[in-house]
């Protein structure tokens, strides 16, 4: 008996340990996405000095350990400042695993690629992503979320109900998407990565697109997330909904391209899809964002 209820307790421990690190995951990506498609801060990563580097992480560490006095990405509060510089050490170590493999994803990180830049870029992208770590918890209203659970959702099955909330669904997708992917289209950035990517590297870009949405709205516990499952719009699955409103980001990031002149009708169906779906990750992002703001 005992032993059956520390198995359960452990269980429990582990189930706890990896939504805390969902959840601080995907803080990470609403707050740090953007500065991943800026170059400037690749070409600095790219000749960064080890003291630059070290000073960066000391400087980062302190601001994370700050942060996490007040927000951080576990649920608990009041913890104690060893806890705290622990916590600190794996909002880190969270945000430098995100970067890495966004990093890897866009090919800005392949075996050619040398250590030092490797590092460097790691280290300059990941700082707002750990800061994105440290302010999770921010994002989450514990009344919020009990107040949304009890609510009822009986006059949602009606038929205006349903078109009323997938409308709403959609516009809050679509402006999420604009606000990110409007800074990002006019740049360089995506032209740049859309050239170096290869067929194989897209599949898992929408892979990780459609992870990353699913994660923000549905698993790591952010504001509104009962409400998001107690929709009864058209699309109102949680993975149907993913999947219908990265189609619509899509569409988003490919009407921002054409609109700042990056593509124009003329332009090969490929080029097209590759940049599309290079600026799709960030809108998508931005899409879930916007769906947890409705």
């Amino acid at each position: 008996m005992v032993r059956y209820k520390s198995k359960s307790l452990t269980k429990q421990a582990w189930q706890q340990e990896l939504n805390d690190l969902v959840r601080g995951a995907s803080g990470g990506f609403l707050f740090g996405i953007p500065l991943i498609y800026t170059m400037e801060v690749w070409w600095i990563g790219s000749y960064a000095e080890p003291p630059m580097m070290l000073g960066l992480l000391g400087v980062t560490y302190i601001a994370v350990f700050l942060l996490n006095r007040t927000d951080g990405f576990r649920q608990g509060t009041d913890d104690p400042p060893i806890t705290t510089a622990v916590d600190s050490v794996e909002a880190i170590a969270i945000g430098i695993v995100c970067v890495t493999c966004v990093l890897i994803l866009l090919q800005e990180i392949t075996w050619q690629t040398p250590r030092h830049e490797v590092l460097g870029k790691i280290i300059f992208e990941g700082v707002p992503f750990a800061v994105g770590v440290a302010l999770t918890r921010s994002l989450i209203n514990p009344e919020q979320k009990e107040s949304d659970s009890s609510s009822n959702s009986s006059d949602a099955s009606k038929p205006s109900q349903l078109w009323q909330q997938t409308l709403t669904d959609i516009g809050a997708t679509l402006v999420g998407a604009m606000v990110i992917a409007f800074s990002i289209a006019p740049t360089d950035e995506v032209t740049m990565l859309a050239s170096a990517v290869t067929p194989p590297w897209l599949l898992l870009i929408i892979a990780a697109s459609l992870l990353v949405s699913y994660s923000i709205v549905f698993a790591a516990g952010f504001t509104s997330e009962q409400k998001r499952k107690q929709h009864q719009g058209i699309f109102q699955r949680p993975l149907i909904e993913t999947a219908v409103s990265y189609l619509f980001s899509l569409g988003m990031a490919a009407l921002m391209l054409w609109f700042f002149h990056r593509l124009s009708v003329s332009d090969p169906w490929s080029l097209w899809l590759n940049q599309v779906l290079i600026l799709g990750l960030p809108a998508t992002i931005g899409g879930a964002a916007g769906r947890l703001a409705v």
